[in-house]
């Protein structure tokens, strides 16, 4: 690594220790030339996502656009919304995807959301599905009555054991 202050191709690394979770490398490293030490930060890189909109925009994906999304269908709900996120990110990156439409990333998210929390799922589904009546919401409820699903806060009880 190049010395920031004299420019000496090389410098010798004296201390590592990873930082943010696991995701980086912070270093300490020394210029053999002139002593001084300046610390670098070592992260993978990560393939650049582009999301295809609804119109057909592209924008790149913003991990805090779809944090503050899900922010918002899980306000006052036992859900961390930066922790679904990061979940939706991380498979996105591990897919090696380097397009995605909105709608596939929408329902990433109803399908982590509807495991997790049926309020939130619900909340969300009205936005993303654009819901348009009360029919619309009870259809969606009664779709959910089909499939069997818990909320977050159901213990089982005596009579499920």
């Amino acid at each position: 690594m190049k010395c920031p202050v004299c420019n000496h191709p090389d410098s010798r690394v004296i201390d590592s220790r990873s930082v943010e979770e696991n995701a980086s490398i912070k270093r300490r490293r020394e210029c053999p030339a002139c002593g001084r030490r300046f610390t670098t930060y070592e992260v993978v890189d990560t393939v650049a996502i582009a999301v295809v909109k609804r119109d057909g925009r592209r924008e790149f994906f913003d991990s805090h656009k779809l944090i503050l999304g899900i922010e918002r269908a899980c306000q006052k709900r036992p859900v961390n919304a930066a922790e679904v996120a990061r979940d939706i990110e991380t498979e996105l990156q591990n897919a090696l995807v380097s397009e995605i439409t909105s709608q596939d990333i929408g329902e990433l998210v109803l399908s982590r959301l509807r495991d997790i929390d049926i309020v939130s799922y619900i909340r969300f589904a009205s936005v993303y599905r654009e819901f348009q009546d009360i029919d619309s919401f009870m259809n969606e409820i009664k779709s959910l009555g089909r499939r069997g699903r818990r909320r977050v806060s159901d213990k089982p009880t005596n009579a499920d054991k």
